[in-house]
């Protein structure tokens, strides 16, 4: 019988007994928190892991006691950066079982990337966008593609007429939530495209984790987002909010990734090691947003990102 795991599952429980011997991964993001925890714990168990960062002094420092890791550069926020990482991976011809897209940013005063995108849309969504499409090739039969998204979609659907916020007032918040739902819609079309070949993607929510991610916020904000989730009424029953660790903010990531059914991932958002409830209620913590997982408007963002990169996958 399978085990069952839940919001205080780490990321050695998950894995306990998983041999990943002969398996290639690649997890962006590995310079701090959820991205070095997965990378270590991927490897411990057998997988050659390539990690992506955009500072590689600061991951070849948080990654130093990980065997056998290869870095490559990644700037997200950078069209050019991310066609270049890709590139460099095709040329390579090495086929990849599991890619994990866990790096981004969170909250961030209003700017825009190199390539004039607004900065979380153009971080988080589109570099991963053009990065993960580029090495689509890569990715072998039975092979998986989990997104880092984020209870923070439930802050705003994706607005498809203005993405860049030159029209709309900007709100940290809201762009965040744009591009989370931006990370699950745009799982939802991979999986869509390519589960054909047996290659299935799907989205994660980590859970409440202090980590770096957090940099951009007062601690203002930051008590008026704990309040928010303490007071909301959790959904199925479930604890009252908790903060969790590194190792249980990534568990998630690897569950859906290694452990999960794949045909009961795909397509789908997971939080707290397990799919999550289609929950379209303000008043209630977990679950998905309709607008996240809705098939159309998953193609619809797929065919405005090409449009914005100026590339068609």
């Amino acid at each position: 019988m399978s085990k069952t795991f839940g919001h205080d599952s780490t990321t050695d429980e998950v894995l306990e007994g998983v041999d990943l011997t002969g398996k290639r991964v690649l997890v962006t993001g590995v310079s701090a928190g959820l991205g070095v925890e997965t990378a270590r714990v991927l490897a411990a168990h057998g997988a050659q892991v390539t990690g992506a960062a955009r500072d590689l002094n600061k991951a070849k420092a948080a990654t130093a006691g990980i065997p056998g890791l290869e870095l490559i550069e990644l700037d997200l926020a950078s069209l050019a950066s991310a066609r270049a990482a890709a590139d460099r991976l095709v040329a390579a011809g090495k086929p990849f079982d599991l890619v994990i897209a866990n790096a981004g940013v969170m909250a961030t005063p209003f700017g825009k990337t190199v390539d004039g995108f607004e900065t979380q849309f153009g971080t988080n969504h589109l570099g991963h966008f053009v990065f993960v499409n580029r090495i689509a090739s890569l990715f072998a039969p039975g092979s998986r593609l989990v997104n880092l998204s984020s209870a923070g979609h439930r802050f705003s659907d994706i607005d498809l007429d203005d993405p860049n916020f030159d029209r709309t007032p900007y709100a940290e918040f809201i762009a965040y939530g744009r591009s989370k739902t931006a990370n699950v819609l745009f799982a939802v079309e991979f999986d869509r495209r390519n589960r054909d070949r047996g290659v299935r993607a799907t989205a994660v929510h980590p859970g409440g984790i202090q980590t770096e991610l957090g940099r951009y916020m007062t601690e203002e904000v930051r008590q008026q987002m704990l309040t928010a989730a303490t007071q909301a009424t959790p959904a199925g029953g479930a604890p009252a909010f908790r903060w969790k660790t590194i190792p249980q903010g990534a568990s998630t990531s690897v569950w859906a990734g290694v452990v999960a059914p794949a045909e009961a991932v795909g397509g789908r958002y997971c939080e707290d090691c397990h799919v999550a409830e289609v929950v379209d209620d303000d008043s209630l913590r977990g679950g998905v947003r309709p607008y996240a997982i809705d098939a159309e408007r998953a193609k619809a963002l797929w065919a405005r990102s090409e449009e914005m990169v100026g590339e068609v996958f």
